[in-house]
């Protein structure tokens, strides 16, 4: 079938949002109309060429929308689910599935930084020539064909962008809060960055009980957007941010930082801003090839740790439909972190307003 999509043709190019080819669902895979997609940083890492992909590929990997046709073998959906679209399937038999940790399943790994399916073949293509797909779903399109274990059917009542935002920014957020850290209540947190996973981060610590919430960036009007959501302090991010997290913690630092950047001096900056016997969490993608210097003889004298966050630790099965409980419930106030809405047409635009910071979360709506 025929599909508009927005395409990157090359590191440092522009979305071109085109026509394209898109393959019927094989064997355990379905075909979903997209309804809404969020504009996710992780995306532009591949237009920077920071995260090195295959190209030409479809971007979008926080996508929503409803299930029009079963591949063969299908059981455990139907056409006509409502279904959050999640990134990182799993198999449920792997080392990791076995041990509970599904965010780091090893059977999807290889093809989706491939950016094809399974088979080892993308279904997407132009003129005869492959189109990949990014984080093996590529929801920056009309239609998408994903494995069945990338839908997470959702509740008809929710809206299909709240249940786009789930599938990445609101479940990486969260999830390293509650998941990762644990973080306990009346505890002080400091989050690192403030945009769509920041933000989601500040709110997961407001239900974790926290007392203390610090909100660190260098835009004025994200810094607004946390206290919005919950955050106690805000800090403006620079030289002088450790300092203020330590006057605002009783001179100790705080008991859990978060960094939901990925740049390298940022966490180094975050290890200065706990406490000692405090817990640092990295939940930012950073540059493929980047390093970032932890001081050993700190971690150990000061008996700081140091955790990474994929996916917010989580079980998405499980966990997208707890956060869309809550978020229906009234306890996650979601439809105030969208605070605009775009055409596919406007892909480019919206990717602009996300890195000049002019928005909370940006979604592409079909």
């Amino acid at each position: 079938m025929k599909i508009r999509a927005a395409v990157l043709d090359q590191v440092g190019g522009k979305l071109s949002v085109r026509e394209v080819d898109l393959q019927a669902p094989q064997a355990g895979e379905v075909l979903v109309k997209i309804a809404a997609c969020g504009v996710c940083h992780s995306d532009w890492h591949l237009v920077t060429g920071e995260t090195k992909h295959p190209l030409p590929a479809v971007l979008g990997h926080e996508g929503a929308g409803v299930i029009t046709e079963l591949g063969a073998g299908v059981t455990t959906l139907s056409v006509g689910d409502h279904v959050a679209l999640n990134w990182a399937p799993y198999c449920g038999e792997c080392f990791y599935c076995q041990r509970g940790k599904v965010n780091l399943c090893e059977a999807y790994v290889g093809p989706m930084w491939a950016g094809v399916m399974q088979d080892g073949t993308p279904r997407l293509s132009e003129n005869g020539q492959p189109i990949y797909h990014y984080c093996g779903l590529a929801c920056l399109a009309e239609y998408v064909v994903v494995p069945d274990v990338s839908c997470v059917v959702m509740p008809p009542s929710l809206p299909h962008e709240i249940a786009a935002v789930i599938g990445c920014a609101v479940t990486t957020g969260i999830g390293s809060v509650l998941i990762t850290a644990k973080v306990e209540a009346d505890s002080s947190v400091a989050v690192f960055g403030c945009g769509g996973v920041g933000l989601s981060t500040v709110m997961g610590a407001v239900l974790a009980g926290a007392k203390t919430i610090i909100a660190v960036d260098v835009h004025a009007s994200r810094l607004e957007a946390a206290m919005d959501f919950g955050a106690t302090h805000t800090v403006v991010a620079g030289a002088n941010a450790v300092g203020e997290i330590k006057e605002l913690t009783e001179g100790r630092g705080a008991d859990y930082i978060f960094e939901a950047i990925g740049n390298p001096k940022v966490q180094e900056q975050c290890l200065d801003a706990a406490r000692p016997g405090g817990e640092v969490i990295f939940s930012g993608l950073s540059a493929m090839g980047s390093s970032t210097n932890l001081p050993g003889a700190v971690l150990v004298r000061q008996e700081k740790t140091v955790k990474g966050s994929y996916y917010g630790s989580a079980n998405p099965p499980l966990d997208f439909v707890e956060f869309a409980k809550l978020y229906q419930a009234g306890r996650l106030p979601l439809d105030r972190l969208i605070t605009k809405r775009y055409s596919l047409d406007q892909v480019n635009e919206a990717y602009a307003d996300m890195l000049s910071g002019a928005v909370r979360r940006g979604v592409i709506e079909f």
